[in-house]
């Protein structure tokens, strides 16, 4: 039995990192490339790792793998919204179907800051 869970959970994250790569070829910008990657391949290696740590069946390597995963659960979604910022400030242009544009009218290219809303607006 645990040979199948271990054969599922592995299997899983081979399937979400694979789609994470062809996320990366498929989506038409940079911030929907980070998006993909980011949730995907953390989703592809929490499982694989998950496998591992039942596969080895050791409490030290168990306790390895948890932090390995909340390490990637902390680090990647704040690495993702460092790229996608610094490419946002370096005026990498949006996919030309974006309906939105959130930031738009709101950086100083000259200060480098980033107004909390757009001037004569009131939340």
């Amino acid at each position: 039995m645990t040979d199948i869970i271990i054969m599922i959970l592995a299997s899983l994250g081979a399937i979400f990192i694979f789609l994470a790569a062809v996320g990366v070829v498929k989506m038409p910008d940079i911030y929907l490339r980070i998006s993909v990657t980011t949730k995907a391949a953390t989703l592809g290696i929490g499982l694989i790792l998950i496998a591992a740590a039942v596969y080895f069946d050791d409490i030290a390597i168990t306790a390895r793998t948890i932090a390995i995963i909340v390490f990637m659960l902390l680090t990647a979604p704040v690495g993702a919204h460092m790229i996608g910022r610094a490419s946002y400030f370096v005026g990498t242009k949006l996919w030309s179907r974006s309906k939105i544009d959130d930031l738009d009218g709101m950086y100083d290219p000259k200060t480098h800051k980033l107004r909390s809303e757009k001037p004569g607006t009131h939340m």
